[in-house]
């Protein structure tokens, strides 16, 4: 995902039902469709809105570490311990 390098301000409106618009320029921007999820944390700065990423598109991110057969054995011995 691609951020604005320099922060622009716009601003919106919450209507009554506590609703309101993220503009276009920014959804294209964080890469935000009709349908996705975000995740809203409130932080020292204010509010904070982020993509809540798609389990498509972060299969096999730690593929890397671990051969699916060695997770897999890891999961049962936990399951076991358990």
């Amino acid at each position: 995902m691609k951020y604005m390098q320099t922060p622009r301000v716009i601003t919106v409106k919450v209507t009554r039902r506590g609703q309101t618009t993220i503009p276009l320029e920014i959804r294209q921007q964080c890469g935000i469709k009709e349908g996705d999820k975000l995740i809203v944390e409130l932080t020292n700065k204010g509010i904070l809105f982020r993509p809540l990423p798609n389990l498509l598109d972060i299969a096999g991110i730690d593929a890397e570490y671990a051969t699916v057969e060695a997770v897999t054995k890891m999961i049962d011995k936990l399951r076991e311990e358990y």
